[in-house]
C-alpha cells in the first residue's frame, strides 16, 4: 500500500495547488528504471514524516500537468509550499539528497 498520494491531470490542482502546506511531487513513469530505484524512498519518507505530503504523478498518464510544468527529464521531484513551486531535484538521488531539498525549499 502506497502512502504517496497519486496525482492526476484531474486532481492535481486540488491536491497541490490548491493545498495550503507542504508537498513533493514525484513525476515518473514504470518504464523508467531510475524512477523504480527512488520509489522506495519517497515511500519512506511519506511515511515517516507528516509534515510533508508526497504525491507520484505518472507522465505516460498525465500529459497536461507533465507538459505544464516543462517535464524534460525523470524522476523529477517538484517541491511545492502552499501550492507554489519552490524547488526541483532531477534524477535519481539519495535519500539524504532529497531530505537536504526539502529543507532548502520547504522551511
Amino acid at each position: 500500500m502506497s502512502n504517496a498520494m497519486n496525482v492526476t491531470d484531474a486532481n492535481f490542482e486540488a491536491e497541490v495547488e490548491q493545498h495550503d502546506g507542504l508537498t513533493v511531487v514525484d513525476f515518473w513513469a514504470t518504464w523508467c528504471a531510475p524512477c523504480r530505484m527512488i520509489a522506495p524512498i519517497l515511500e519512506e519518507l511519506a511515511s515517516e514524516r507528516t509534515d510533508v505530503r508526497f504525491g507520484k504523478l505518472n507522465v505516460d498518464e498525465n500529459p497536461r500537468t507533465a507538459s505544464q510544468f516543462g517535464v524534460q527529464g525523470i524522476p523529477l521531484l517538484i517541491y511545492f509550499k502552499d501550492g507554489a513551486e519552490r524547488g526541483r531535484v532531477v534524477g535519481a538521488v539519495p535519500r539524504n539528497r532529497i531530505e537536504a531539498a526539502i529543507e532548502q525549499y520547504l522551511k
